[in-house]
């Protein structure tokens, strides 16, 4: 059976996740707590933490706040200022490859590279999310009707992908032939990169404000419904004219968030009455990990061998389940 160790946590927790074998548990009051062998608790931020975004090969932990101030620091909990603007909300960041670290603010977004070179761009409009491609330095941003993407180590024209409405989150798919957003509207769009064609996901009866990638990259796992709606990815065309799998369907209860197994074709979902369970593709098999709780999972993620759950709740709950081998 599944075991569930309590964390002691201040708010509302923006992200939660590992470090290497460290976890590390962000709330919005601007608590960070790591861990691992003994306790961690630091407070980076003068005043709150607004976005928190792990490096792509999991060694640090990358945050944001209404300070203006980007840091990364790795599980000894030693801070570095990676990037300042004085007087701006940092509600947006992304950790790409060789150390860099995009972050947006209004109307304009910055790549920061790892040597202190900076990039900027600025966009017509507010800058929705932000997303590196799997390999190279290709940073998309969505954006009201649509996204773009700019190679940030070169000086070349920006890719516009269009579609109306307001495009908020952003992910690439793993093997970068894709790139999808969560819009304002109840639904996803997506474009095959390859010839710009659109992709239309709809049918959500809430906003998608998680997403998770499957281990192999061939299915999209979304709250926003009283499932998880996974998304095939599989074929040529994408999701286009294939049904999508809807797993830990309960009535009355939405999804909150979803996050892949880094190994097998399972997903962790989590709900918003707290409760989160673990649920097999192919048969859909459920195992309970959590019961309800006080409020909505906000986060959740697995280690890298997949046998450890971090999850953080709106009401300020928090926790590690450990699975049994």
């Amino acid at each position: 059976m599944p075991t569930v160790a309590p964390v002691e946590i201040d708010g509302f927790v923006v992200r939660a996740g590992f470090l290497k074998d460290c976890a590390y548990f962000a709330s919005g009051e601007g608590e960070i707590l790591l861990s691992g062998q003994g306790e961690t608790r630091l407070r980076p931020h003068k005043a709150g933490l607004l976005a928190a975004v792990p490096s792509i090969d999991g060694s640090a932990l990358v945050t944001s706040g209404d300070d203006g101030c980007i840091y990364q620091f790795g599980s000894d909990g030693t801070p570095v200022l990676v990037a300042e603007r004085a007087r701006k909300w940092i509600d947006l960041i992304a950790t790409g490859p060789s150390g860099a670290v995009a972050f947006a603010s209004g109307r304009t977004a910055w790549v920061h590279l790892a040597d202190g070179r900076e990039k900027e761009f600025a966009l017509e409009r507010a800058v929705g999310g932000l997303a590196f491609a799997p390999k190279g330095m290709r940073l998309a941003v969505s954006r009201y009707d649509g996204a773009t993407m700019w190679w940030a180590g070169t000086d070349g024209d920006p890719v516009e992908l269009s579609w109306k409405g307001a495009h908020l989150g952003i992910s690439f798919s793993p093997d970068g032939k894709y790139l999808v957003t969560a819009m304002q509207e109840n639904a996803l769009h997506g474009w095959r990169l390859s010839d710009a064609q659109d992709m239309r996901m709809t049918g959500y009866p809430a906003k998608v404000k998680s997403f998770s990638w499957s281990a192999k990259g061939k299915y999209l796992a979304t709250s926003g419904a009283n499932a998880a709606i996974l998304w095939p990815f599989s074929g040529k065309t994408g999701p286009m004219g294939q049904t999508p799998l809807q797993l830990g369907t309960r009535n009355e209860t939405l999804v909150s968030a979803v996050a892949c197994h880094p190994e097998e074709d399972v997903v962790a979902v989590g709900y918003q009455d707290g409760m989160i369970m673990m649920i097999r593709f192919a048969d859909k098999a459920e195992v309970q990990l959590r019961r309800p709780g006080k409020g909505p999972i906000s986060t959740m993620d697995w280690d890298k061998e997949g046998k450890r759950l971090a999850f953080g709740t709106e009401e300020a709950e928090a926790g590690l389940i450990s699975l049994q081998d």
